[in-house]
């Protein structure tokens, strides 16, 4: 009989890339996890980790076992939803997670609408990045999660999260209000490749889609200013240090003296909502889902 204990720390290991990393996740040592994945290996009579260099890495037949676990775990997430469906409202503990704009625009107002509609149910909401929003589903500390499409995604075939389309949210370019493109109603953005730039920092999952667009429109931009939040961004450009790319769901500081213009060819990033293999159909989850699919198209003006 396998203790699907250890096969979740199995399971971790793949997730986080290394024993150490999926032992602080679990709150276990870097020893304990590595014992309870000898012990796995030891009940099922295969080996499950190599060495390789100063690590180690899963073994084939620990690849050929994850295919299952995963599908256990999905399996184990309906089994739970059919033990307490008891055919009533939605009730009990919501938990969400989503990056900065996500929580402002769509999970703050689903939040309310639930609470109004269904008082039985408690709704938690927690800022995360999207790497991190991938991690909470993972380790069950979230039941849903709104994050962008990137490349760094696990794959949509990834039995262990449901993900789904929720929204496009289009680029806009912004440029000082007194900018010669400000009075146009859509620019192309090559119209703008000899400007200073202001772009995401490397690290925001932003930053590939506003090069991309620019590497679109045939050229690379000239970043001189790199900003983490979008009002911060926006800052930059009505002192005129700059053009930038920003999303339209991105709600800037008022009265700034900027101005958006759409971009020809319709530049965005896709917004997709995620749970884990299986959870989509507990209630609270599909209540929510209900609701952020309702509220997206209204976002997007």
């Amino acid at each position: 009989m396998i203790d699907l204990r250890r096969l979740h720390v199995l399971r971790a290991v793949a997730h986080y890339g290394t024993v150490t990393a999926a032992a602080n996740a679990l709150h276990f040592t870097p020893s304990a996890a590595s014992q309870q994945i000898r012990q796995l290996a030891r009940d099922l009579g295969v080996d499950l980790l190599e060495p390789q260099g100063r690590g180690v890495r899963l073994t084939p037949a620990a690849q050929s076992l994850l295919a299952h676990a995963d599908a256990i775990q999905a399996r184990w997430e309906q089994a739970e939803l059919d033990l307490r469906a008891d055919h009533g409202a939605p009730s009990g503990l919501l938990r969400a997670c989503g990056f900065p704009v996500a929580v402002s625009v769509l999970l703050a107002p689903v939040a309310a609408r639930l609470r109004t509609r269904h008082p039985r149910l408690s709704v938690r909401i927690q800022e995360a990045g999207v790497p991190e929003s991938f991690d909470l589903l993972f380790e069950g500390e979230i039941d849903l999660a709104v994050v962008e499409a990137t490349p760094h995604n696990p794959p949509l075939g990834d039995v262990r999260f449901d993900q789904q389309p929720l929204l496009d949210d289009p680029f806009d370019l912004v440029v000082p209000e007194d900018h010669p493109l400000a009075a146009r109603e859509r620019v192309d953005l090559a119209e703008a490749a000899h400007e200073d730039w202001i772009a995401p920092v490397p690290e925001s999952p932003c930053r590939p889609h506003v090069l991309s667009a620019c590497g679109a429109a045939g050229f690379t931009p000239d970043v001189v200013h790199h900003a983490l939040d979008w009002n911060v961004t926006a800052h930059l450009v009505a002192h005129r240090l700059g053009v930038a790319l920003i999303p339209r769901l991105a709600q800037l500081t008022p009265h700034l003296p900027v101005t958006r213009v759409c971009c020809t060819g319709n530049p965005h990033r896709k917004l997709l909502t995620c749970t884990r293999g299986g959870g989509a159909q507990r209630p609270a989850v599909a209540a929510a889902l209900r609701e952020l699919r309702e509220l997206a198209p209204t976002t997007v003006v």
